[in-house]
């Protein structure tokens, strides 16, 4: 975990055929953490991008800023811009990157990384409409096609367009704890976590006419995640036989209700591990896991670490 009184200094590496929206990801969520990082925006020699809208970008830094970066977010192309081969000045100004730093990739700008070697017996994954040509380019990568992010330590690699916000949060989580990751979200008005394993494209079909959404449920069950919720009580709710909810919940949220729940009440228990000084067994009541042992099982599931562990490595002080 990064010294909270240090600036993290985000460079954001900008190429040809850029994503103006991914480009952008980095400089909002970092930007929004109370001045813990700055963060800068490169090409690869300085001058102005061309984007895969119908305008130019201009940035104020050249590839020799990457060798001060803590933190490098390489930002996605579209797949016409997606080199075969590494040209000669991204090599370059891949480069001047420090060995110690942290590097990110968003959507496609893990082939980049991929040709560049970073990925080379990696875990990885990229947007998922590219999995087949990045597996046949890049075989030597363990690329997940089914997630939104991948944290293999120094290197981090995400899926399409949003999953940028995903990763970046992500990061602010691991450095500064869910309290300022969670004050983030709120400020850039995005869902404050979701879980680099989730699916990241859910095959939704068009709703009939008049159907009734999960959502408003969803929104009740968050607010009693102490109580031993059943799918009964959900669908029940809802207005649903068992049967229809459980397959509409499926396909608006891309999981069974059971597992949601699951998910929901480990991300409550370390948000209370990290703001609260709750023994496991009562972080455990009060997210609706009947013991600390269930806790403790679940969050060893979820992220290979016990609750004390987590503790100790994420628990901050506010100053």
């Amino acid at each position: 975990m990064h010294d909270e009184w240090r600036v993290e200094r985000v460079v954001v590496l900008a190429l040809d055929g850029v994503y103006p929206f991914e480009l952008g990801i980095p400089s909002r969520i970092f930007g929004a953490a109370d001045g813990r990082y700055e963060v800068l925006t490169c090409s690869v020699d300085g001058r102005p991008v061309r984007s895969c809208a119908d305008f130019t970008i201009g940035v104020e830094h050249g590839p020799e800023i990457l060798a001060t970066a803590d933190t490098v977010v390489v930002a996605s192309m579209t797949p016409s811009h997606i080199p075969v081969e590494l040209p000669v000045e991204v090599a370059a100004a891949l480069a001047q990157i420090r060995p110690d730093a942290r590097v990110v990739s968003i959507c496609t700008a893990a082939f980049v990384l991929a040709a560049a070697g970073l990925l080379d017996g990696r875990r990885a994954t990229t947007h998922w409409q590219v999995t087949d040509a990045f597996q046949r380019r890049y075989p030597h990568v363990d690329l997940d096609p089914d997630v939104l992010f991948v944290d293999d330590g120094r290197i981090l690699t995400s899926a399409g367009a949003a999953s940028g916000v995903d990763v970046c949060l992500h990061i602010v989580r691991t450095d500064h704890g869910s309290e300022l990751a969670n004050a983030v979200a709120r400020r850039c008005v995005v869902p404050p976590f979701r879980d680099g394993g989730q699916a990241q494209y859910i095959e939704q079909p068009v709703p009939e006419s008049g159907a009734a959404s999960t959502a408003a449920t969803r929104a009740w069950a968050l607010e009693r995640l102490d109580d031993p919720l059943t799918l009964a009580d959900l669908a029940g709710h809802a207005r649903m036989s068992l049967r229809t909810f459980a397959r509409r919940f499926n396909d608006e949220v891309g999981m069974s209700p059971g597992r949601w729940l699951i998910q929901q009440r480990v991300a409550r228990a370390r948000h209370l591990l990290e703001a609260s000084d709750l023994s496991v067994d009562q972080i455990a009541g009060q997210v609706g896991f009947a013991t600390g042992a269930s806790l403790r099982q679940h969050l060893h599931a979820a992220i290979g670490v016990s609750p004390q562990a987590y503790r100790r490595t994420f628990r901050t002080t506010v100053p």
